[in-house]
């Protein structure tokens, strides 16, 4: 429901560009006619920061002139304000670069409501999604194509998150051509193909390779650069943005929410550039961001790091609960190398620390973290690693080319000066201190220091790396700052790996997916043992479990899994009614979330979420009541596998 302007000639008053002459004569008579102008489409009620309809800014000359027209039936307006008024075409032409200077990290969605007055403070839409990554797009996509309209918004100026801002190339299993994933995300894949078919010099050969590859990267069938990813989000959520159906505020950051019982009824984002609020409220709200950040301000019971065996009964979970007992995160970075070049860069204040530094981790790291030996997360032993940006092609694989997301080669040639690889490797994982549930100023610290520590791994690789030929360093490595989008040329945002996690209706423990617990529980062999079904399913996903080294000095657990589901009872949170989770912030455990964090699995969880407030909406209902009424969840379960979300896997081998 839009408000009306209040109080005579308020409306008039509060457009920060109007003239003085429509200021003074404009009339309160205001009569919303449903046939020639619509109160959604009302100009009063739809405005830029210049007080014009925002479909001005798309249609021309001939959308202002039918935006006036509705004010001279709405508005008792003289004959030759009608023709004075008719100039500011060209005011609003000549002004366009002021308008995206100011409101350039919002993107305004033409009828809106938040594209009201430019002092409006609050905004209200059916949904609001906090956090534009993976899982926050996937739920706006889902929810806007079922008519519903919703606000997201966004700290980074980016859209995307592990996918873009983070600087993640994909983490899939095997079948992810084929099956295993909902049908969005899988067009997904399909149009970041089709945008370097259009868009890249392409070889003959490239061109015509059903599975393209553009960065012939091995963790995945499809590497590319984060922008491009940007790009085709930007795709498929464009038509709901133009429609007015979706609103994306980027560089928005929650800080406060509005409570009531056990529902959540507000939320306030703070513009991260302006410093101005605004409070958005809508019947039902997601938590797609990277840490589950709504979770404490919300007062949702979450769950932080390890939970203890006795609580989940979990093999690989420590006795007592250890709640700082969090995943590494990585500063993920781009470079390329340009050979006979030197791309040295200064010396990290902290590069000697770093140099120095031997992980203290149970059971032992081999040695100094920035070394090619590292441990082996399958077999907890020494492991060496391959490197050779010129090479290792024909050494059968390395670092180089295992996140590599442009391989020149797949270019006309002279289109890069070489390949792009994108570092998010086990020398930069940072393990020494978190990101949430600590002092701001301790935060800032500890991003600070995996900062350091990824520039010192570049400056490592620079100057003192050993290489095969017996040399030290390549001086041809370069950081790639446009890559990523940022003056330090590290990504957006850091990979976060584990968030807060809500104590769910239904938490998935590691006897539920991991493969040696399911041939406990089953009593079937290796071959023919399934991860456990769930009546209640509204995905599918699969990857080992891995968890990286963590704060309290863990080192790897990378442990088989088995392909699961994902139940409906672990996006909703115990006590509160209306907020879901749309990351990996579901109700998983500390050792479940290592298979249930990377993008599909994540892009999964953001649909369901989306789709389930949608369905809410329409039923007039909740999710704790969807899944608890039989007919309902069956509605709602066939409503998304008609929109492509999987909710069984066929019988596969565990991974």
């Amino acid at each position: 429901m839009i408000a009306k302007p209040k109080g005579r000639h308020q409306w008039a008053r509060r457009m920060p560009c109007a003239p003085t002459y429509f200021r003074q004569k404009a009339q309160r008579k205001i009569v919303e006619s449903s046939t020639a102008c619509p109160p959604e489409t009302h100009p009063l009620h739809s405005r830029t920061p210049g007080g014009v309809s925002p479909e001005i800014l798309t249609s021309g000359s001939f959308g202002y002139c039918k935006s006036i027209l509705c004010k001279v039936r709405s508005v008792r307006m003289k004959r030759r304000d009608f023709f004075k008024h008719l100039v500011l075409p060209v005011t609003i032409a000549l002004q366009g670069r002021v308008y995206q200077k100011r409101w350039g990290n919002i993107a305004l969605a033409g009828t809106h409501p938040l594209n009201t007055l430019e002092k409006a403070n609050e905004a209200a839409a059916d949904l609001i999604i906090i956090g534009g990554g993976t899982g926050g797009c996937a739920a706006a996509l889902a929810a806007a194509r079922n008519g519903r309209r919703v606000i997201m918004t966004e700290e980074t100026d980016w859209i995307g998150g592990q996918l873009s801002a983070q600087a993640v190339p994909p983490d899939e299993h095997p079948w992810i051509e084929a099956f295993g994933a909902t049908r969005a995300y899988r067009d997904f894949r399909s149009r970041v193909r089709d945008y370097y078919y259009r868009n890249y010099p392409l070889t003959a050969e490239a061109r015509t390779r059903v599975g393209l590859n553009p960065g012939n990267g091995r963790v995945s069938r499809l590497c590319f650069e984060p922008r491009v990813a940007v790009a085709v989000l930007q795709e498929m959520l464009a038509p709901y943005v133009s429609s007015g159906r979706l609103t994306i505020l980027l560089e928005h950051k929650p800080r406060s929410t509005q409570t009531q019982g056990d529902w959540v009824k507000a939320v306030t984002v703070q513009n991260l550039r302006s410093g101005r609020e605004l409070t958005l409220t809508a019947p039902f709200i997601i938590d797609a961001t990277e840490p589950g950040d709504l979770l404490p301000m919300t007062g949702t019971e979450f769950v932080t790091g390890c939970e203890s065996q006795k609580e989940t009964g979990e093999r690989h979970a420590p006795a007592e609960a250890q709640p700082h007992n969090i995943q590494s995160f990585t500063c993920c970075l781009a470079m390329d190398y340009v050979e006979g070049a030197d791309h040295s860069m200064e010396k990290p204040h902290e590069y000697e620390f770093w140099k120095a530094y031997v992980p203290s981790l149970m059971p032992a790291w081999p040695g100094p973290l920035l070394s090619w030996v590292t441990t082996d997360p399958l077999t907890m032993k020494a492991r060496r690693h391959n490197f050779d940006p010129v090479n290792e092609d024909r050494m059968g694989g390395g670092l180089w080319t295992y996140r590599r997301i442009a391989d020149k080669r797949n270019f006309v040639e002279g289109t890069y000066a070489g390949d792009i690889c994108l570092v998010n490797w086990p020398q930069n994982d940072y393990w020494l201190g978190h990101l949430y549930g600590i002092s701001p100023e301790e935060s800032a610290r500890h991003l600070a220091r995996a900062k350091q520590l990824s520039l010192s791994l570049l400056y490592w690789l620079q100057t003192e790396a050993p290489r095969p030929d017996g040399k030290q360093g390549w001086p041809g490595l370069r950081l790639r700052k446009d890559v990523v989008g940022t003056e330090d040329g590290l990504a957006k945002y850091p990979y976060l790996r584990e968030a807060r996690r809500i104590r769910a209706e239904f938490t998935v423990f590691e006897e539920h997916v991991q493969t040696e617990a399911r041939m406990q529980v089953t009593g079937r062999p290796r071959d023919e043992v399934q991860a456990a079904p769930f009546h209640d399913s509204v995905g599918v996903g699969s990857y080992r479990i891995d968890l990286h080294p963590s704060r309290g000095g863990n080192n790897y657990i990378d442990v088989s899994a088995l392909p699961f589901q994902i139940p409906l009872g672990a996006l909703i949170p115990q006590r509160i009614e209306n907020l879901l989770p749309g990351g990996k912030n579901l109700g998983v455990t500390h050792i479940t979330n290592g298979c249930y964090r990377l993008h599909p699995v994540e892009w999964n969880v953001g649909e369901a979420a989306g789709l389930l407030a949608a369905f809410c909406l329409e039923k007039k209902s909740t999710p704790r009541a969807v899944r608890r009424t039989a007919k309902l969840l069956e509605e709602f379960q066939q409503r998304i596998q008609a929109q492509g979300v999987e909710i069984h896997w066929p019988k596969l081998r565990a991974r």
